[in-house]
């Protein structure tokens, strides 16, 4: 068409002359400028057969190129590349610029000087470089893509290798500071795409600058460089590979770059292949094919140079190995290919031409690498990446099974490979999920694979390799946001690493930071877990010459006690074992002084440290100084016990004379120091409290876990030893809070010190027996009566004063200790149950009362010069001082719990209150009701629980007279309670509190009684609380237990009315019967993961440390059921209790079956009817034939309902312990197969299962001849049903009944024997192997017609857990059986 077009206007005119200069006039559209590259070209064809204008012809062409075309191309340049023009569109713009580019390709050639394509090139170069960032430059790029092969190689090389230089930094995104923005993409684009290819076809200088351009060294390869750099590689590929072909190619080849000996080239390529973007992967694909399609046509030896180290290199070819390495790279590349597809049942067939390409990549004779292991990891990266988490799997699985089969040589690169790409794939949590059918608890198959392969992998490493591999690995998990089932396995594996010395003091610091840094936010019993895989690691892997002792217990400090290092557990055990054997070959401690125990540098490292510890220093001498921090008193004391109990190790049968000289080494200074508590007035403080802190943590940490603490001398001796310093100790603690020697802000701290110190002396003096003789009953009497007089001596009115204030603080934090511990010892009743003054005290207390706040001024000549006045100003700050006055009405509501426990007998229960009581706060209840509902709203949340406990004496005696408040304190509490979600530390003990008050037996039983609106609000309360276990694991378990539990103490009652509050609430045993959330998949695997770890049980020391709290799911389910077997079916409001709870479960079974239709597998709807079912089978024993009457209507109408499998076994199990027990229903039974077929459908086959078992039906029936005639006419009739389903269950059915039917000798069934005979006979000899035959086998041998008994199997174990029953049938059940307990599905 173009050519009928040029040709046509020549028709026309002659005179080119004439005609270009028409062209040229008028608007510049794409049609004038693509009409005149036509004639351009036409005329350019007609010139070179020598048959055009010799004279005016160049001429015209000059004109039309320096008078037109380039003015054109300068006006273009000047506008943005797809921005807004007046005249053009950006389509049409494009379409210019391509047409005058072809123009004036063709003026030049025309023109027949060259000088005029130099000129034209070096202004477009001029304007590239000036415009580098310009959009504009997309112009100046067709001007060079045009003019460029009218330029001379020789001449006008110089010049080429610049427009080189230049296009190919354009391509690249290069030419200028890495901060600016980079160039239009059109642009690059249009370079790598016309200008490049132009320039290359140019050859010589051009082709050289461009390959010099592309294989100059550079940054490391981004994602955007490689995508730039394989789009011009791609582009160029004919030129920068070699071409095959004669001597005349071979001859140009010598002198052409050949990518193929590039090793950049290649490094680029593998970056290509492991890109996210599917175009970029292709290109790279095509480079290696192509440069592999080259290799082999050519035939000669190639290698890439510079070789790395003593590897192969990045690309080679032989022609001896050419098939070898044809069949290399073919499965190479098809695997590659076959990875884009990104479905997994394409790929895994694939995957063993991976294992081949190791076998040809390795050399069996010389074991080394013969090809690159750079190019296997390109194809892991991209198996990681995938958007196919299967696919991913797959691929770390594989790669993890490396080494089970074959033995690589090492290379860097795997271990770069390891660290960055692997340990990258590793952090995602849901590859470590169960295998299909693989039991809960089972370890995770990635997590064993994992720690083989590491196992395996680090002892193959070079010694030299070993200790930088394992620390960049360990630092790999602290440089990344890590979740806890990853960084578990990952510990867990190098937990299992064997010994070796590979970490220093770098590698403890490593250990230490995962500890701290990566593991804070993870679940408890995971990072406990961890914790000891950790410690594992280190005494595993340590190099103790590297490390010193005081290094050691640094990173022991890091380690939390209450989560994995227990004293007692395993660990312990292991650590001190570890710690006798390495003990003397550690670097020496700075700390370690020369005096002291020498027989070992443990010992005397743990001397010193006491002795280091218990010295004051030359500062320790203000009164009003701050109290040290606690990490050298727990690091101190957790050193001193591993000693003690490392020298133990050392002899066999340790007495206990030795652990006591042991011990009195090591706290001599210690116990020197305490038992001048009394009579050194001028001891420094400070060290008063560390003395008392370093105290505290031995006892705390001593404590055995996991065993009985009676049997360990440690303990014992250690306690003996605190017992002799208790008189010196209780006289000064005494004197501290009773001589006003605490009155500023910072001694508060101080006494909570002193009164933690009390009460273990307490607990102490309690466990030897408690004597009244004993030093601390003196100290109790006469710190309850100096508190008494501190707080009456205060109430004068006078202007209070920082230090009166905090002494007032005080006493009623010393009172408070004492009666909680009063309360929670009845050896310390310090007086008789007659009212004394303490309780004369409390009762008139004015509840509520806040303490005023001194002025700033008097405060501050209570500070010490060296405190800093910016932290004592935030101490007696608003936000400050009212956190000491919400602790002040905290004791207040501890003191006044006591109170009210003691004497809740005379707490009147009408609402007329005593007008002179004796005892204020417990005979005017409503009052005392109404101050602690002021104090919820003043309290935080982590000091409302000695209200709750005071709340829990009041609102049953109130709850009748006072209904409203009761009501109130409810929703005031409820809401402290659903603010706490997400605050672990204090969320459960106020949950209890909550729980135990509102759902006090004595309260439920009132509520109900009245049936006012407190009665209805305990029961939304309740649904709230079921609401919020939804999503908070733990919370109904809080309340089915405590209700469940004194509902059982209830119902030991012989009274007729012991189980009245259950009833009334038996939407809650309903509840907690169905209960189970669905979890999402990330939960359900940490909940397999903790299940996995507990599992384990004494070998991980995390399960002895941390007590079960029982907060999963089931347990609610558990309480429910063992609830309901406690109950007894002859006592009548049991019985009443049972059969109300029945129907409920019916009610229950067909909401959910009209709210859906249809249900899969495991869904909510399933569960719940799954439990219904579970909990009507438990109930079962205790239901009459009169109660059964009125709903085995609605059981039977059940089994004609859409159920899946495991629901429907149920129900016909039930079906059949009720026809067994009650014969009487069989007729009833009989009426269901009358149905309409249509309205049957498959459901019959429920009625046709539970024929199958007549045998056990009829047991205890002496006349059975006419039930069976009756069974056999009804199955007979479905054995010809048109479904094949009913068909398979009618003729096992007939099956078995006919087997019951020869063992009687029954005449009359004579005429039935052929059909049956027959029927029996057909389908025992099908032909084949089709599915009919294997599914008539697989139904007998299911456990429901082969094995499973209906009175024999009827158990909880069969009921809850039976996997032959529920195998192809539902929900996977969880059961653990221990002294009885059973357990229910999860």
């Amino acid at each position: 068409m173009e050519w009928v077009l040029a040709e046509a206007l020549l028709s026309q005119s002659r005179d080119p002359r004439a005609l270009l200069g028409a062209l040229c006039q008028g608007e510049a559209s794409a049609e004038r400028v693509e009409t005149l590259r036509f004639l351009l070209q036409r005329l350019e064809d007609e010139e070179a057969r020598g048959s055009g204008g010799a004279g005016a012809l160049p001429e015209a062409a000059r004109e039309v190129a320096a008078g037109y075309l380039v003015p054109l191309l300068r006006s273009l340049r000047g506008r943005p590349a797809g921005g807004p023009d007046p005249s053009l569109q950006p389509r049409h713009r494009r379409r210019v610029l391509r047409a005058a580019g072809a123009a004036l390709r063709s003026c030049v050639r025309l023109a027949g000087r060259p000088q005029l394509a130099a000129a034209l090139a070096e202004e477009a170069l001029r304007d590239l470089l000036a415009g580098w960032r310009a959009p504009g430059a997309e112009a100046a790029v067709e001007v060079l893509a045009a003019v460029g092969p009218c330029l001379r190689p020789r001449e006008d090389g110089p010049l080429l290798e610049r427009v080189a230089g230049t296009a190919v930094a354009l391509a690249l995104g290069g030419g200028g500071d890495g901060d600016e923005a980079g160039p239009a993409e059109d642009a690059a684009a249009l370079v790598a795409g016309r200008l490049l290819p132009v320039l290359v076809q140019c050859g010589g200088a051009a082709l050289r600058a461009v390959w010099g351009g592309l294989a100059a060294p550079g940054a490391s390869l981004g994602s955007g460089r490689v995508e730039e750099k394989l789009l011009v590689l791609s582009a160029l590929a004919e030129k920068l590979l070699p071409e095959p072909g004669g001597d005349r190619a071979r001859g140009a080849r010598e002198a052409g770059p050949d990518a193929r000996r590039c090793w950049r080239f290649w490094r680029t390529v593998q970056a290509g292949l492991g890109q996210a973007d599917a175009l970029t992967r292709k290109r790279a694909r095509y480079l290696l094919q192509r440069a592999v399609e080259v290799s082999a046509e050519l035939g000669a030896d190639c290698t890439c140079g510079p070789q790395e180290g003593n590897g192969p290199s990045l690309f080679w070819w032989s022609e001896r190995k050419k098939d070898e390495l044809l069949k290399f790279w073919e499965n190479y590349i098809l695997i590659m290919e076959t990875l884009e597809g990104n479905q997994i049942h394409v790929i895994k067939p694939v995957l063993p031409k991976l294992n081949n390409l190791f076998e040809y990549a390795v050399s069996e004779e010389n074991g080394c690498w013969l090809f690159h292991p750079s190019w296997h990891m390109c194809i892991y990266k991209r198996m990681f990446e995938s958007e196919n988490k299967i696919l991913s799997k797959e691929g770390v699985i594989h790669f993890l099974e490396l080494y089970e089969t074959k033995i690589l040589p090492f290379s860097p690169e795997f271990s770069e490979f390891i660290i960055g790409p692997l340990m990258d794939a590793l952090s995602e949590s849901s590859l470590y999920s169960r295998s299909p059918g693989q039991p809960i608890g089972s370890c995770s198959p990635l997590g064993l694979k994992l720690q083989k392969f590491l196992v395996t992998y680090i002892s193959l490493l070079p010694e030299e390799i070993k200790s930088s591999f394992l620390l960049k690995f360990i630092r790999k998990m602290t440089s990344r946001h890590w979740c806890a089932v990853p960084i578990l396995f990952l510990s867990k594996a190098l937990a299992n690493v064997p010994r070796h010395k590979a970490l220093g003091i770098d590698g403890l610091l490593a250990l230490r930071d995962v500890i701290h840094c990566t593991m804070i936010t993870h679940q408890i019993l995971l990072r406990g877990a961890a914790q000891c895989y950790l410690l594992q690691t280190a005494m595993n892997l340590l190099d103790v010459e590297k490390v010193s002792l005081s290094d050691v217990s640094t990173f022991l400090m890091s380690l939390r006690q209450e989560e994995s290092l227990g004293r007692g557990t395993s660990l312990w055990t292991e650590l001190c074992d570890w710690l006798r054997v390495n003990e003397s070959y550690f670097k020496p401690s700075p700390t370690c002084s020369s005096i002291g125990l020498h027989k070992t540098s443990l010992n005397a490292y743990v001397k010193s440290i006491v002795q280091e510890y218990v010295k004051s220093s030359a500062w320790e001498t203000g009164e009003n100084c701050f109290m040290p921090d606690w990490f050298e008193a727990k690091l101190v004391s957790l050193m001193v016990l591993l000693a003690v109990d490392v020298e133990g190790m050392k002899t066999q049968y340790s007495g206990k004379q030795r652990t006591e000289n042991v011990l009195r080494i090591f706290l001599d200074p210690l116990l020197d120091v305490l038992m001048k508590f009394s009579t050194n007035a001028y001891m420094p403080l400070l060290k008063t409290d560390r003395c008392l802190q370093l105290l505290l943590k031995l006892l705390n940490t001593c404590r055995l876990k996991g065993s009985s603490a009676q049997d360990d001398e440690v303990s014992t001796v250690l306690q003996n030893f605190f017992m002799s310093t208790t008189e010196s100790i209780s006289e000064f603690i005494l004197r501290r809070l009773t001589m006003n020697e605490l009155n500023s802000v910072s001694d508060l701290d101080r006494c909570h010190l002193y009164l933690m110190v009390l009460t273990e002396l307490i607990n102490l003096h309690l466990k030897v027996g408690w004597k009244r003789g004993n030093p601390i009953w003196r100290v109790i009497s006469l710190l309850k009566n100096a508190s008494i007089q501190h707080l009456q001596e205060m109430d004068s009115g006078q202007e209070p004063t920082v230090g009166s204030q905090i002494q007032r603080v005080v006493s009623m934090a010393a009172l408070a200790m004492v009666c909680e511990a009063i309360d929670q010892k009845p050896e310390l009743q310090l007086d008789s149950l007659h009212a004394g003054p303490l309780e004369s005290f409390l009762s008139s207390l004015q509840l509520n009362q806040t303490l005023q706040k001194p002025h700033a001024e008097e405060q501050s000549s209570y500070a010490h010069p060296l405190e800093c006045s910016s932290v004592l100003e935030e101490s007696s700050s608003s936000q400050g001082w009212g956190k000491i006055v919400a602790q002040y009405i905290h004791d207040q509501w501890v003191c006044l719990s006591f109170l009210l426990k003691k004497y809740h007998t005379l707490i009147p229960t009408t609402g007329s209150e005593i007008l002179e009581p004796f005892l204020p706060a417990v005979q005017m209840p409503i009052r005392t009701l109404q101050s602690a509902l002021e104090a919820l709203t003043v309290l935080s949340s982590d000091q409302v629980l000695p209200v709750f406990h005071c709340l829990k004496v009041l609102v049953p005696k109130l709850l009748t007279s006072s209904e409203s408040l009761c009501i109130e304190s409810f929703d005031m509490a409820w809401k402290i309670i659903s603010s706490l979600s997400n605050t672990q530390l204090i969320f459960w003990a106020n949950l209890k509190a909550f729980v135990q008050f509102v759902f006090d037996n004595k309260v439920l039983t009132i509520a109900a009684k009245i049936k006012g609106q407190a009665y209805f609000k305990i029961k939304e309360i309740m649904y709230k609380i079921i609401e919020m276990s939804a999503i908070k694991t733990g919370v109904f378990n809080t309340l089915i237990s405590y209700c469940c539990q004194s509902w059982i103490v209830s119902a030991s009652n012989v009274s007729q009315g012991s189980l009245s509050s259950a009833k009334n609430y038996s939407e809650l045993i309903l509840e907690a019967c169905i209960f189970g959330t669905v979890f999402r998949r990330d939960q359900r695997l940490v909940q397999d993961v903790q299940t996995f770890i507990e599992n384990l049980g004494h070998d991980c020391a995390a399960n002895i440390v941390m007590e079960n709290t029982k907060r999963e799911d089931h347990y609610v389910r558990i309480c429910a059921v063992k609830f309901l077997c406690l109950l007894d079916g002859s006592n009548m409001s049991h019985k009443l209790f049972i059969e109300d709870l029945a129907i409920k479960l019916l009610d229950k079974d067909e909401l959910v079956s009209k709210s859906k239709k249809r249900y899969y597998v495991n869904s909510l709807q399933h569960r719940v009817k799954n439990r219904v079912w579970q909990t009507l089978l438990v109930l079962f024993p205790r239901l009459d034939q009169n109660f059964l009457n009125g709903i085995i209507d609605r059981i039977f109408q059940a089994g004609f309902t859409n159920n899946q499998a495991s629901i429907k076994y149920f129900i016909e199990w039930i079906i059949i312990l009720i026809l067994h027990k009650f014969p009487q229903f069989l007729p009833k039974f009989w009426d269901c197969f009358s149905y309409g077929e249509e309205n049957l459908k498959t459901s019959i086959c429920t009625f046709l299962a539970v024929l199958s078992h007549l045998d056990i039906i009829t047991q205890n029936i002496p006349e059975k001849k006419l039930i069976l005639k009756q069974a056999l006419i009804v199955v007979l009739q479905w054995c010809f049903n048109h479904n094949f389903s009913v068909r398979l269950y009618a003729l096992v059915a007939l099956k078995k009944l006919w087997t019951v039917c020869k063992v009687l000798s029954v005449e009359e069934f004579d005429a039935l024997t052929p059909v049956i005979e027959s029927s029996l006979h057909q389908v025992e000899s099908m032909h084949g192997a089709g599915n009919a035959k294997k599914n008539w086998q697989r139904i007998q041998e299911h456990f429901f017609f082969a094995t499973f008994h209906p009175l024999k199997d009827y158990c909880l174990e069969v009921l809850i857990w039976s996997k032959q029953i529920t195998k192809r049938s539902g929900p996977t059940f969880r059961r653990r059986l221990s002294r009885g307990t059973v357990v229910f599905p999860t």
